[in-house]
């Protein structure tokens, strides 16, 4: 079979508006040499996230730390890190086309690369497709191409489109997803002192560390017997 030579290039990434969940829409164009026409192409795309090909504020330092590290070490840390594995089927076309490459995403912040997204103040974040599969093309019948790994296209994706995408799904939030027998004990702690929200949970915890929480521990709530019982001595005569 002969070996691809097929171009690619990213033109764009935006957020999808109408999808159900957090989702950016690349935009590939695919170049095919010649003037036969291409009947199909099944690609595979792996896009991985090469931090080492932008600068860093000190803000964005002190987030990302738990990824690369203290700054000093950077120079062996700041090592590519895996983003989406996704699939498409191109459909025929003849020289060139531009097709839409979906990536559904998470706010999950055990992930290293959404955290590494919600550590970026500004700019862009330097991605990288890399692309596999097999094109269909040729005159009177089916000619196989497969397509290699060394196949691949830089973008350049701003900080503000993963923002605007996050807050479509999740305005003013963030996401941390806990072991469920974390969750039972948060409950707990949320039930004995009578806690309105999740929100005033979690602040009281960090008030209690003395990190930035509203202030001292609110007292366990008494039980409803003990609360009952002075009520019905100072009414009665």
């Amino acid at each position: 079979m002969p070996v691809s030579s097929y171009d690619f290039a990213c033109t764009g990434v935006r957020a999808d508006p109408y999808a159900a969940g957090p989702t950016l829409v690349f935009r590939l164009r695919i170049t095919a040499p010649g003037d036969q026409p291409v009947h199909a192409m099944a690609l595979r795309c792996q896009i991985r996230i090469e931090p080492a090909l932008r600068g860093y504020g000190d803000g964005e330092a002190e987030a990302l730390g738990d990824l690369f590290g203290d700054r000093s070490r950077w120079g062996t840390t700041l090592n590519p890190l895996q983003f989406a594995h996704v699939s498409l089927v191109c459909p025929g076309f003849t020289g060139e086309t531009e097709v839409d490459v979906p990536v559904p995403c998470t706010y999950d912040m055990d992930i290293a690369a959404t955290r590494y997204f919600d550590g970026l103040e500004d700019g862009v974040a330097p991605l990288l497709m890399l692309f596999s599969g097999i094109a269909f093309r040729g005159p009177g019948g089916f000619q196989v191409e497969p397509i290699p790994w060394d196949k691949e296209a830089p973008v350049r994706l701003p900080v503000g489109v993963w923002r605007e995408m996050m807050e479509q799904h999740f305005p003013g939030c963030g996401w941390i997803r806990l072991p469920r027998d974390t969750m039972d004990t948060l409950r707990r702690f949320r039930s004995r002192r009578a806690l309105p929200s999740w929100q005033e949970t979690v602040e009281v915890l960090l008030g209690a560390a003395g990190d930035g929480g509203p202030g001292p521990v609110v007292p366990p709530a008494a039980p409803a017997a003990q609360v009952a019982a002075p009520a019905v001595e100072v009414a009665a005569p």
